[in-house]
């Protein structure tokens, strides 16, 4: 398989390891120095664009990719207010395309996890909740998409949750997310359920980028002959969990 790769920090090297030692091949790689070589022509070249920069960029990278009539795979977080812009072009050029706020496994173990606790607590209303992540200095976006992800799943199936934030709270429907950035912390996201008589924690701890990468190549793998938006759900068979 020809990969593109737009974004070529710490994650698009790992990506590009884990790749290249499953045979696969890196035709492009787009960096901030080189974006003007990120043009239709380049991109045909692949089979499947990777897509890892920031929140600035990313819908302008996706729409080149889905224009140029390429498979899209999206890690980029921060930039889901435009979903229903890049869904409606996905449809229109009968393109396909993939975003997961985290493509490690272990996490979205972590994510059926943290569904099924969510619907086991919903009517225990005598804990209140919280998400901690913490991850690295370097990341610009807070919360991260994972935690984000974590909220609106326990949202969904949480009876006295109404809506998240990002700071502590004393207000009983809102679920309060804590962002900690720290030199050198891959990515720890921990939920806990508090009550006057214990405590119920579950914790993923990152321990490097492999994971991702792994996660964003499997992943890649699996939709490049398939059309429309694919989940990581179906990436994992967890379609029907």
């Amino acid at each position: 398989m020809k990969i593109a790769l737009i974004g070529y920090g710490k994650m698009g090297k790992a990506i590009e390891e884990i790749a290249l030692a499953k045979g696969h091949t890196i035709v492009l790689k787009i960096t901030s120095n080189n974006v003007e070589e990120l043009t239709t022509e380049n991109i045909q070249k692949a089979d499947i664009v990777i897509e890892f920069t920031n929140p600035h960029s990313a819908v302008e990278n996706i729409t080149k990719c889905l224009q140029a009539g390429v498979p899209v795979i999206c890690g980029s977080t921060g930039w889901l207010h435009k979903w229903n812009e890049i869904e409606l072009l996905c449809k229109q050029q009968n393109g396909t395309f993939l975003f997961a706020s985290n493509f490690s496994i272990g996490v979205n173990l972590f994510f059926e996890l943290n569904i099924y606790l969510a619907k086991l607590m919903s009517n225990h209303t005598d804990y209140n909740i919280m998400i901690e992540e913490t991850h690295h200095t370097q990341k610009k976006d807070a919360p991260s998409g994972t935690a984000i992800t974590l909220a609106e799943q326990i949202l969904q199936h949480t009876t006295f949750k109404e809506n998240w934030v990002n700071h502590i709270t004393e207000v009983a429907n809102q679920l309060p997310i804590i962002s900690k950035r720290i030199d050198a912390v891959t990515g720890t996201h921990k939920i806990t359920y508090t009550s006057a008589i214990d405590d119920i924690e579950i914790i993923h701890t990152a321990h490097n980028r492999m994971g991702f990468a792994k996660g964003a190549i499997l992943a890649a793998e699996f939709v490049k002959d398939k059309k429309g938006i694919i989940t990581m759900k179906e990436v994992l068979g967890f379609k029907n969990f």
